[in-house]
């Protein structure tokens, strides 16, 4: 039976882990970082070929990182093991991307709450409402997805979005959802929105900071819009 190739079979000049240790990390391509975590290839490819395939057919290197568990799995070469290597690759760069390390968050700007929550939402298929529970110091206490779909106000009832709020003593929230289009222009719907729950917040004492409305890496706040 033939072994598996593995970056050992390589040429030495051609080792991606070799060329990362003598040209530095910058020198290599995409592909051969890949090389570098998934260690080894299949039977039939070696782990060049297979990681510029992952790069690929998952339609870059954004693609990956918006990649469920599934589709790893699927793609041929790639099982269980790689498709958990890749996932983890997956996860801590969203956590780097969002400061999800478990150090204090404070949020002082729009944009400091848009780079919290912009990996997770801005390529999500259907509208996510996020609401992020803040301390009296503007530091982030909790954060919960609390509707999936498109958003109305029939569906986004102040219960849901205030609910854990008041349960964890939050001094103000901050709302988000994303717009899978990509442009995050708000609707008559979304400014709708907006007002019904700052009216909430004044009667529960929670007060709304803003409403950000997340697009493909591009955000528009309501507050500076000067609707909140």
């Amino acid at each position: 039976m033939e072994e598996t190739l593995k970056i050992m079979d390589l040429p030495e000049g051609e080792r991606p882990r070799e060329r990362l240790l003598r040209y530095g990390v910058e020198a290599l391509s995409n592909a051969e970082l890949l090389a570098v975590i998934l260690r080894s290839g299949s039977k039939k490819e070696n782990i060049l070929n297979l990681s510029s395939r992952i790069i690929k057919e998952n339609g870059g290197l954004s693609g990956i990182l918006n990649s469920t568990l599934e589709d790893f799995i699927s793609l041929h070469g790639v099982g269980k093991v790689k498709a958990a290597q890749l996932m983890a690759l997956v996860e801590i760069s969203k956590r780097f991307k969002s400061y999800k390390d478990g150090d204090e968050y404070k949020i002082s700007s729009p944009k400091d709450a848009a780079d919290l929550v912009m990996e997770e939402m801005r390529s999500l298929k259907q509208e996510h409402l996020k609401v992020i529970m803040l301390n009296t110091k503007n530091v982030v206490i909790f954060t919960k997805d609390v509707s999936v779909g498109s958003l109305n106000s029939s569906i986004v009832h102040p219960r849901e979005v205030f609910c854990d709020a008041i349960r964890k003593n939050s001094a103000s929230i901050i709302i988000c959802h994303n717009h899978p289009s990509g442009d995050p222009v708000p609707s008559n719907e979304d400014i709708n929105i907006t007002c019904r729950l700052k009216e909430c917040g004044k009667l529960l004492g929670v007060d709304l900071l803003d409403h950000l409305i997340i697009g493909n890496g591009k955000y528009t706040s309501l507050k500076e819009k000067g609707i909140v």
